[in-house]
């Protein structure tokens, strides 16, 4: 891409920034404040681009400078420095111009926002279940190292171990555009607990993620909810089967039902469960788009087909493999310990790679 059409592209977005920056100043706008939100986080998403912007102009224009200078200058010292600093400018601006064109792709705009993360056991029996537990303290362990806070919606412990389903929200900085690329099939293989004989078992767990909407995002009407309240089960102290505090919601108009017992307080429980169904609701239009998108994009390593087999932790062999982009790592133990950023990493940059393909760029 030549410096001209990046250029172009940047002063483009620098205009979108300063008018975005105006209009947060205005009062109709902080007056209305779904508006005022939706405008915060643009403002937010092209900070990194205008950063990007204004270090590129000030290497080319770096690099002008020194050209011009080893045209004029005479003294073999100032020139030597001067090759040095151009070969050095020569190298980064590529580089710089790279990293451009993957900051001005078409970002999703769920990215920024916090999520809903669920993991359920799949087929496997009691194994499948203790792998969605094993699963559960990978991501626990990732969160934590992330400096991200989870808070568990509700649960349902498996007989022999493990959770048959656990359902948790996740908040911090870029909690959905990360942890995406975890929706899908988990397979493992490995010997289980309950096998007598030595034999190794598949198991699976699916792991689903959902962008989690905020008050702003979808609009649900009081009529259109019906409020249910029962006993809780399962630990929680002398209260646990003696009081009404957890809640069912369901939506009339969809059909969908969320629960939510992890709390002793019904007010607590109700305002979970309003989260959870507010994202299922936005989650419902969302959808259309990621369908759109795996329409044109082959890979779709981040969306797409959630009952799609993804990864597989191969325990005789002490490896993983990523399905996706056929990427096979030896460190199964450090992996289920939460350190699953390089396989990200790796998801994003191809991911990345056919989005450019896409756009032309």
């Amino acid at each position: 891409m030549a410096n001209n059409i990046i250029l172009e592209k940047l002063d483009g977005v620098k205009q979108r920034f300063v008018e975005v920056g105006e209009l947060l100043t205005r009062q109709e706008i902080l007056s209305d404040m779904g508006r005022y939100i939706a405008l915060n986080r643009e403002y937010k998403e092209l900070q990194p681009i205008i950063e990007a912007y204004e270090q590129y102009r000030l290497a080319l224009s770096n690099l002008a400078s020194i050209r011009e200078m080893l045209v004029t200058e005479k003294d073999e010292e100032m020139r030597e420095m001067a090759k040095s600093e151009y070969e050095k400018l020569n190298e980064q601006i590529p580089e710089m111009e790279e990293e451009i064109k993957i900051l001005l792709l078409p970002g999703d705009p769920e990215d920024g926002k916090n999520a809903i993360v669920e993991i359920r056991a799949g087929t496997g029996g009691d194994e499948a279940s203790i792998f969605a537990g094993d699963l559960l303290r990978m991501y626990s362990r990732f969160f934590e190292m992330n400096g991200w806070k989870a808070e568990i919606i509700r649960f349902t412990e498996g007989t022999a171990g493990g959770y048959k389903e656990v359902v948790m929200s996740v908040s911090g900085e870029r909690v959905y555009g990360i942890m995406k690329y975890e929706s899908g099939v988990h397979r493992v293989q490995r010997v289980p607990q309950t096998e007598t004989q030595g034999r190794v078992h598949t198991s699976a767990a699916s792991v689903v993620v959902l962008p989690e909407a905020g008050e702003f995002d979808v609009e649900i009407k009081n009529e259109d909810i019906r409020k249910d309240t029962f006993c809780s089960s399962g630990p929680g102290g002398q209260s646990v089967n003696t009081t009404y505090s957890a809640i069912r919601l369901t939506h009339v108009p969809t059909g969908i039902v969320v629960t939510c017992q992890d709390e002793k307080s019904q007010i607590k429980n109700y305002d979970k469960a309003l989260k959870e169904l507010r994202t299922r609701l936005y989650n419902l239009e969302y959808q259309k788009y990621l369908d759109e998108i795996s329409g044109r994009r082959k890979t779709m390593v981040s969306t797409g087909d959630r009952s799609a087999k993804i990864r597989t932790y191969k325990y005789p062999q002490g490896r993983m493999t990523d399905h996706r982009i056929n990427l096979t790592l030896y460190n199964l133990s450090s992996i289920l310990d939460g350190d699953i950023g390089e396989i990200i990493d790796k998801l994003q940059m191809a991911e990345n790679a056919e989005r450019l393909k896409e756009n032309n760029i």
